[in-house]
């Protein structure tokens, strides 16, 4: 894996340069010393991974990651001196398509390195989870084994849903965000989200989301689905459904992600009560197998498309897998789940 580190800060470069050189079947392509230069030099020779430092002059981490996505796709991690300090800022970047987030390293006199195994971890689970970005999708292959759906009525639900559940990774803050804009804040269901994001910073994107579109948005917490909140899963664990309402599970232990969409989806599908469950950007295919499930069970479900999605992994996972009964832009997705909320004015 060929790695590309953006840092203004020498000492913290040579860090992190130190760390990729000594991980076997890993290797620096090249360094940046702001945003502007890593946008430069990742349109000339893209790496497999970044190393996205946050606060730097001339452009900003957020800034240079929503670039970069926007043009030369590629998996973003932010390396941040503090995680609670710059919490805003992670969820920007993670709006704009950062994978994750964790804190950078640091070296001593002696030359000894603290604070390397985390960012070791992140890559790993990077390696284990590497599809989804555009790149990897434009093979004839891949395309021709994505079928969309002939006819929606066909197989739509005759359910009065109950709930509405989220999935989302990589890109996911700005999908949500227009999603709740476009739903009115006095909604008589429960909205449930599984975000792929470190606990640490749910609070900072609970923040956002809710200065940004007017809901009221809360981490999970177990106890009762309530009619309009909006929850996300904040835990760090995986958020299940029950007839009773919300719980957290550990279980299983070993799932690239915790908390996972799959998980809540197929918690969902366990129960009696039926809603719609929508998949957004993300890498990887966490969620197709849940999705599917979901609609066998009755669901109404929806995948974003690819054209307005960061990172087309989980959606087309899920498509793949039969799950997806819709195939829309974000800017559907909204008024879709409002019409079938049987909301006053939705198309």
């Amino acid at each position: 894996m060929r790695v590309g580190i953006v840092n203004d800060l020498r000492m913290a470069t040579e860090t992190l340069r130190r760390i990729i050189e000594s991980s076997d079947g890993l290797e620096v392509a090249w360094t940046a010393v702001d945003g502007r230069d890593a946008v430069s030099k990742t349109a000339g020779d893209r790496p497999d991974l970044i190393l996205m430092d946050l606060v730097m002059p001339v452009m900003d981490g957020a800034e240079a990651t929503s670039l970069i996505m926007k043009t030369h796709p590629c998996p973003i991690l932010v390396v941040t001196a503090t995680i609670e300090g710059n919490a805003r800022r992670v969820v920007k970047a993670m709006a704009g398509g950062a994978v994750d987030a964790v804190e950078t390293p640091t070296m001593g006199l002696d030359g000894s390195i603290r604070g390397g195994a985390p960012l070791l971890d992140r890559i790993a689970k990077l390696q284990r989870d590497p599809g989804g970005f555009r790149t990897s999708l434009d093979s004839p292959a891949i395309r021709d084994a994505i079928s969309p759906p002939s006819s929606v009525a066909s197989v739509s639900s005759n359910h009065r849903p109950s709930v509405v559940l989220l999935g989302a990774s990589t890109g996911g803050p700005q999908s949500l965000r227009r999603v709740l804009s476009s739903l009115p804040t006095s909604l008589h269901v429960p909205i449930v989200i599984v975000q792929h994001i470190d606990h640490r910073f749910v609070s900072g994107l609970t923040n956002w989301l809710s200065e940004t579109t007017g809901h009221q948005v809360v981490g999970s917490r177990p106890g009762p689905m309530r009619p309009g909140e909006v929850v996300v899963a904040a835990a760090e664990s995986h958020l299940v459904l029950t007839e009773g309402g919300y719980d957290h599970r550990l279980e299983p232990a070993d799932s690239i992600h915790r908390p996972s969409v799959d998980q809540l989806f197929m918690s969902a599908a366990a129960c009696t009560f039926k809603g719609i469950a929508v998949l957004l950007t993300g890498m990887g295919t966490d969620g197709a197998e849940g999705m599917a499930k979901l609609r066998a069970a009755g669901w109404h479900t929806i995948a974003q498309d690819e054209a307005t999605s960061a990172v087309w992994g989980m959606p087309a996972a899920a498509i793949r897998a039969g799950g997806a009964m819709e195939i829309l832009s974000i800017d559907e997705i909204g008024d879709r789940v409002a019409s079938r909320l049987g909301i006053v004015g939705a198309e």
